[in-house]
């Protein structure tokens, strides 16, 4: 199902929720993200196989393939850009990535699919312009991946913030934000203390974000935060959180018997 995220008739921010369900495959649940901006594409985290086709059919209500210039990758696990070749093959778009995975995107692909279509963000980020708007690559390294990216757009004030903030629920809750932080508290806890890389790495991102003008936090997995009140219960609560390495001991690093 597509939502409409937000939409001022020039601007659209629209998620995709439910394509992992397709097929019938056990699957995580992830959110797959469209800007059109004046007619101007970007596809944000398209996911693999499973998506392809329920995503391509369902940005046509809102723009040809053939308009689409960017899509903008938060890493390169296989629920974010698995389905990348498709992608070159029926659009003439570039994909950017983290200069640190850059080079295994050809893996992906058919050879020289990639050429001249792949752009390497540098560590501090980069801006996009798309059609009249730009949007911004923000750092996110080591959550949860060394070379990992965020995503924000200043005109609807929304960070898509890939893992960070991710929920393990269905695509039928998926589609409705947050209403109850306490309560979300037990889909998303023992997620971000294994794949957030430690509280200091945490810590800089909430620092980061605070000084961003920032309405809405969507992950690429489960529910969004909207509004600022529940932004800032948001990076409260992950500002104060244990995770990653914080959490190992020896104990961890042990051959099995």
């Amino acid at each position: 199902m597509a939502i409409e995220l937000f939409n001022d008739g020039k601007h659209m921010c629209i998620m995709f929720d439910d394509l992992s369900d397709e097929g019938g495959d056990v699957a995580v649940q992830s959110n797959q993200f469209l800007i059109v901006d004046h007619g101007h594409a970007a596809l944000l985290d398209p996911g693999g196989n499973m998506t392809f086709n329920g995503l391509l059919m369902g940005m046509a209500q809102y723009v040809p393939s053939k308009n689409m210039e960017y899509i903008l990758a938060s890493h390169a696990d296989p629920d974010i850009i698995a389905s990348i070749n498709k992608w070159m093959i029926h659009s003439n778009c570039k994909v950017a990535i983290s200069a640190l995975w850059s080079r295994f995107v050809p893996h992906f692909c058919t050879a020289g699919k990639t050429e001249g279509r792949i752009v390497s963000i540098p560590d501090q980020g980069m801006n996009f312009s798309l059609g009249n708007s730009v949007l911004k690559a923000i750092p996110a390294h080591f959550m949860h991946s060394e070379g990992n990216f965020q995503f924000y757009d200043p005109i609807s004030k929304i960070l898509f913030s890939g893992d960070m903030g991710a929920s393990l629920v269905s695509h039928t809750e998926a589609d409705t934000p947050v209403t109850d932080f306490n309560a979300h508290l037990k889909t998303m806890e023992g997620f971000h203390r294994r794949y957030m890389i430690s509280n200091k790495i945490c810590r800089f991102w909430v620092n980061m974000v605070r000084e961003m003008d920032v309405e809405m936090i969507v992950p690429q997995h489960g529910k969004s935060f909207k509004g600022k009140k529940m932004v800032n219960q948001f990076l409260d609560w992950i500002e104060q959180l244990p995770c990653g390495v914080d959490l190992m001991t020896q104990d961890h690093y042990r051959a099995p018997l």
